[in-house]
């Protein structure tokens, strides 16, 4: 019996793209529906913001690992596991009766988002040969990824005012089926028995338990502060079992990290650059969100439709900038694009001080949504540049933990200067809010310039040599192992 003649690549692009657009719309066309379930339910505005919080717990502490399960167990399989758990966990959130149900229905959706984002990554990677041809597809991508995310902001509202809240969850339930009728068709395994013959749970149990514990601490850095002991115990915990996973993975025949991926500076460089693209992104628009709502009194639909700027920028940027980086590399583009950012922030600070100059919002909009998709193509090509194929999943898994991580920071550290420079709450009109919104414009400003120190320092002007180690894949694959399942 003759093989099946592997699919178009940029049709399995389309199909992976698809399922990764659906979870990064779910992570923010939820937080305009907010408002809708609170009153549904009835609840308190802390209970029902857990679903947010669950959701973000299982989906940045269990990246890596499903990223290296997606390597050692088959990342066609690992994709269509996900899949399936977040059409069922979609459909137990629409059809939630209680908050706590809706809390727990998005930690399953969280866990399906953190299976299906690295597999699907890693599988594009394979794909696509390395240079012009990767760089487009991530290109892509990270206009998916840009669009999605700004787009969940708009939707979320319109959602939510005609058919109601529930169908934030419900939309993703056909769009899940349709992929998981065509997934075994278009994608072809990458399993090798010769990979799974013992897995390292103790460091499997450490990093996850580090990265929840993380981010549960930083998550509730905006209401109980740095010095509180519901961060730092957690911190101290992260610390403590990060140390214990380095020691384990030093000893480990099998390591869930091997520490030789990481002598890569393109790698890391990529890596601390989506950390920093991430803290930027979240720390910025969670501070625009608050003050569109309070200071100017905007509902959900028109700031979504104002958001639309940035989203349209997104995309042409991460579209644009990866025909720039194949011709001239990843640092100068790195660079303008982190600076685009630290720009765009700094604008924002005389945007929300001076209501009379409109006209400035789109524009800081515009170039913050180009700096976004230019860092984040950028970060993500000098991450997977040299990456042998074996270790494509726990790449991608790096790539996506570290922008995860860098999103619950930037939220973080935004919230806490705004807590830090805002007046007594209840005591002060929502215009005595701009001085705590302008300075953390300000500070998330700076963060996105050390983007563009890592982008010079770490970042190669062209991509990084492809060693006997680390071979390119060969340009027709859709997928990574030809060896079945």
């Amino acid at each position: 019996m003759s093989p099946r003649p592997s699919p178009s690549k940029w049709r399995v692009l389309v199909l992976l793209g698809t399922a990764f657009f659906m979870t990064i719309l779910d992570g923010t066309s939820l937080l305009t529906a907010l408002p809708a379930i609170e009153r549904e339910f009835r609840a308190h505005s802390t209970t029902v913001h857990w679903a947010v919080t669950a959701y973000a717990l299982a989906f940045a502490g269990l990246l890596l690992l499903c990223g290296r399960a997606a390597d050692l167990l088959g990342r066609r399989r690992v994709f269509l596991a996900g899949m399936s758990l977040r059409v069922l966990a979609s459909l137990g959130c629409g059809f939630a009766p209680s908050a706590e149900v809706l809390v727990a229905a998005r930690a399953l959706q969280g866990v399906s988002a953190a299976i299906i984002a690295p597999a699907a990554l890693s599988m594009v990677m394979n794909a696509f040969a390395e240079g012009a041809e990767r760089n487009r597809a991530l290109g892509i991508w990270g206009g998916i990824g840009g669009f999605g995310a700004t787009a969940g902001l708009l939707l979320g509202g319109l959602i939510t005012d005609t058919l109601g809240w529930q169908w934030v969850f419900w939309i993703n339930v056909p769009v899940g089926v349709v992929v998981l009728v065509l997934a075994p068709v278009m994608l072809i395994e990458s399993r090798n028995e010769a990979r799974v013959r013992s897995f390292d749970l103790a460091g499997a149990l450490t990093v996850t338990s580090a990265l929840v514990l993380f981010v549960h601490a930083v998550t509730g850095v905006p209401d109980a502060g740095w010095s509180s002991r519901h961060v730092l115990g957690p911190l101290a915990g992260a610390t403590a079992l990060t140390a214990l996973f380095v020691v384990i993975e030093r000893r480990s025949k099998a390591p869930l990290v091997p520490f030789g991926v990481l002598r890569s500076r393109s790698l890391v460089g990529g890596d601390l650059l989506l950390l920093v693209t991430g803290m930027a992104v979240d720390g910025m628009l969670i501070v625009l969100t608050a003050h569109a709502q309070t200071a100017l009194g905007w509902s959900p639909v028109r700031f979504g439709l104002t958001a639309g700027v940035m989203t349209v920028a997104a995309v042409v940027g991460a579209l644009g900038s990866q025909r720039v980086v194949t011709r001239f590399g990843v640092r100068p583009v790195a660079t303008v694009g982190t600076a685009l950012l630290a720009g765009a922030c700094l604008l924002l600070t005389r945007v929300v001080s001076e209501p009379s100059s409109p006209q400035l919002l789109p524009v800081a909009l515009l170039a913050f949504g180009a700096g976004m998709g230019a860092a984040t193509v950028c970060a993500q090509i000098a991450a997977f540049t040299g990456v042998a194929e074996r270790h494509s999943g726990l790449a991608a898994g790096l790539a996506d933990t570290c922008f995860a991580v860098g999103t619950a920071l930037g939220v973080a550290v935004a919230g806490s200067v705004v807590a830090a420079r805002a007046p007594t709450p209840g005591t002060a009109a929502p215009q005595s809010l701009v001085p705590a919104h302008q300075a953390a414009f300000g500070v998330i400003g700076l963060v996105a310039a050390l983007g563009a120190v890592i982008a010079l320092a770490m970042l190669g002007k062209r991509p990084a040599q492809v060693t006997k180690e680390n071979p390119p894949p060969p340009a027709d694959r859709n997928v990574p192992d030809r060896t079945p399942a």
